[in-house]
């Protein structure tokens, strides 16, 4: 794919900058008068060694076997140490094993599983082999079994990579405006999350927005009611149409991909179908067990990375007047992940690599994450926040909350600094 630069990849040290509290802050503020000049994407690819756009079937299948034989292991472990049985007393040390037992499978499962599904979103870019027919028929089976619609969340997390960051056209995550908050031009509240987080109080807040996002995000922004854009494939407002990812003729998708959408939809009934059926063979609870429990930590994973690549109180967010494709892309950010860089194949200690050149194999991000900051974080252009993950998404839950606007350059502000109402009244 594409010609490459120069196959040495020199070292750097990482350069963090940080706000008076001690919390990272991105080095590019695009309102600094001296804030630098961006380069183009070819300037960018040129630094990258060529060989990490090089894709091979081998190279790609081996990972779908080696998470699938992890998955295989984790479940034979389960089969031989827990019983899909309900205890007889539910307030008994049996009950507790069985009842930690069985959230240790689901996490670990659900982790395993999100190997399978960034295995899948790289079918959907292109980046799994050479043959999108390859691509497209080992990624349908890998997202389907995940009940992720293949080829309608292939399209808008295609629009999601070419409009990152815009607060009109962007795809998943779109920032909430004031007014969507419940705010008054004057900045008062007056309805909505801006009268439930006065309700809930800035930690609770925080806490449902975890849960909103990890636990009921993924399935409300896949029927269009969360975080889809607001603009439909035609460039037009939608003005309260809902644009779901199943639907055929949803305003989401041109009229060239309804049969793709139609078999996607169809995918992700036969599946529920299978699940209706093993519920009706063995009973709902093994069903929730072995599967519903698992999903869910799936799903949570992949709105989680989602939501924190590009979120953070120092990262811009572009009005249409303002945005470009490279400002967007810029606006990622890398994050440390641990142990769980194994198991999703490094896709959120890369993701400004994935981002600028989303038809690279996941197996070459490292080395091209490593050329991208040599040449960006000196120009202070590369975004790497070192903070732990589970504390950088309780920040982006506490901060990240609506922008004042959707024109021009917006940051993130955060409901916790807008004054509260006096005994329930607006505050004069």
């Amino acid at each position: 794919m594409g010609k490459g630069g120069r196959s040495t990849v020199p070292t750097t040290q990482t350069i963090q900058t940080a706000d008076k509290d001690g919390h990272w802050m991105s080095p590019y503020n695009p309102l600094d008068p001296k804030a630098p000049q961006l380069p183009s994407k070819g300037q960018i690819k040129a630094v990258i060694p060529k060989e990490c756009f090089e894709r091979s079937y081998v190279h790609s299948m081996y990972f779908v076997l080696r998470d699938t034989v992890l998955a295989a292991g984790c479940a034979y472990a389960a089969y031989l140490t827990l019983s899909t049985d309900l205890p007889s007393n539910l307030f008994s040390l049996d009950a507790l094993a069985w009842f930690v037992g069985w959230n240790t499978y689901a996490f670990w499962m659900g982790c395993i599983l999100t190997g399978h599904w960034v295995l899948a979103h790289e079918c959907g870019h292109g980046a799994f082999s050479p043959s999108q027919t390859f691509n497209d028929i080992w990624g349908f089976a890998m997202h389907q079994a995940l009940m992720v619609p293949y080829f309608a969340w292939q399209y808008t997390h295609a629009k999601h990579h070419r409009r990152t960051n815009n607060t009109m056209d962007g795809e998943s995550h779109v920032p909430n405006s004031r007014e969507e908050m419940g705010l008054s031009k004057e900045g008062k509240r007056e309805s909505g999350y801006a009268i439930i987080h006065e309700a809930f109080g800035d930690g609770p807040f925080a806490m449902f927005q975890v849960f909103a996002h990890l636990v009921i995000g993924w399935p409300l922004y896949l029927m269009g009611l969360a975080s889809t854009g607001r603009l439909g494939q035609d460039g037009k407002v939608l003005d309260g149409d809902i644009i779901d990812h199943y639907r055929p003729w949803s305003k989401m998708f041109p009229a060239k991909l309804r049969f793709k959408i139609a078999l996607s939809t169809t995918g992700a009934l036969a599946a529920w179908v299978c699940v209706y059926k093993a519920a009706q063979e063995y009973g709902a609870l093994p069903v929730i067990l072995w599967y519903i429990g698992p999903l869910m930590w799936n799903q949570a994973w992949l709105v989680l990375y989602t939501w924190l690549q590009h979120n953070d109180p120092s990262v811009p967010q572009y009005g249409p007047d303002e945005w470009t494709w490279v400002k967007g892309a810029l606006s990622t950010i890398d994050r440390p992940y641990g142990i769980f860089d194994f198991f999703h194949h490094k896709i959120g200690s890369t993701h400004v690599a994935h981002h600028l050149f989303h038809e690279m194999p996941f197996y070459k991000a490292d080395v091209a994450t490593a050329a991208i900051k040599a040449y960006l974080e000196p120009k202070g252009l590369y975004n790497y926040d070192p903070t732990p993950w589970y504390m950088a998404m309780w920040r982006v839950a506490k901060t990240c909350h609506y922008l004042e606007d959707l024109d021009g350059i917006q940051y993130y502000k955060s409901l916790e600094d807008i004054p509260l109402r006096k005994n329930g009244k607006k505050m004069d």
